[in-house]
């Protein structure tokens, strides 16, 4: 009744079909986390040259104020300023760092990982 040659045939097809898009969904899939991973990996790189650069920076402009201040204090105290400087920048980052770094960093990767 239920099992003539042509809804044994419309199966066949739907299967078949139904394979096909499995296959197309798992490439697709393939495909996204490749695309996820390469903007991961890329600004991640973009960050790690961007940082090296600034501490870079802050290196030069740390003795160009340590020999700026030199004439005032002494060569010595004029980089134990300078470092003082740099221990309360760490001591406010580490206090505000969920609301500095954490909940950026979060905002961001998942900004790049939901994007499609």
């Amino acid at each position: 009744m239920f099992s003539n040659d042509q809804n044994i045939e419309t199966i066949g097809q739907l299967v078949e079909a139904l394979k096909q898009y499995i296959g197309l969904q798992r490439e697709y899939i393939k495909l996204d986390v490749i695309e996820k991973v390469v903007r991961l990996i890329t600004a991640i790189t973009l960050t790690a040259v961007l940082a090296l650069f600034l501490l870079l920076i802050f290196i030069y402009l740390s003795f160009a104020a340590a020999y700026a201040l030199a004439p005032l204090v002494g060569t010595a105290w004029a980089f134990v300023i300078v470092a003082a400087f740099y221990l309360v920048i760490f001591l406010l980052l580490m206090a505000f760092r969920k609301q500095w770094i954490e909940r950026p960093v979060v905002k961001f990767l998942a900004s790049l990982l939901m994007k499609s």
